[in-house]
């Protein structure tokens, strides 16, 4: 992001966010992916949208059978809060963490989901 200090811009860091890497479905990456180019914005925006929906609701219904083949590592950022709030998620319903970021997919809302030039915001 970029700050406005005495009418100069100056490049920061947003300090907000994490690197966090997890394994994931490739076919669910893949089509994350179609759907981030389709809406001008980034994967983990999309799955950021969909775990604060899924916190909101606290309740999932998860079958650990059914979890994908497919999975591979994941490597993005997210936010530093939320990405506490899925952990204490997880661990309170006995699940892994990627586990419920698949699973947050089905909470994704659109209207909320920022845009890819979020990142070159100016605050």
């Amino acid at each position: 992001m970029w700050k406005n200090i005495n009418g100069k811009l100056y490049q920061s860091i947003d300090t907000a966010r994490v690197k966090f890497r997890t394994n994931i479905s490739k076919s669910l990456l893949n089509q994350l992916d179609k759907i981030a180019v389709e809406n001008d914005t980034h994967v983990n925006y999309l799955l950021e949208s969909g775990l604060k929906n899924l916190i909101e609701l606290d309740t999932i219904t998860f079958d650990k059978k059914c979890r994908p083949k497919d999975r591979v590592q994941y490597k993005t950022t997210y936010d530093s809060e939320l990405l506490e709030q899925v952990k204490i998620f997880a661990k309170k319903h006995h699940l892994f963490i990627n586990d419920v970021i698949e699973y947050s997919v089905k909470y994704i809302d659109m209207e909320e989901v920022k845009k890819s030039r979020h990142r070159f915001r100016i605050e």
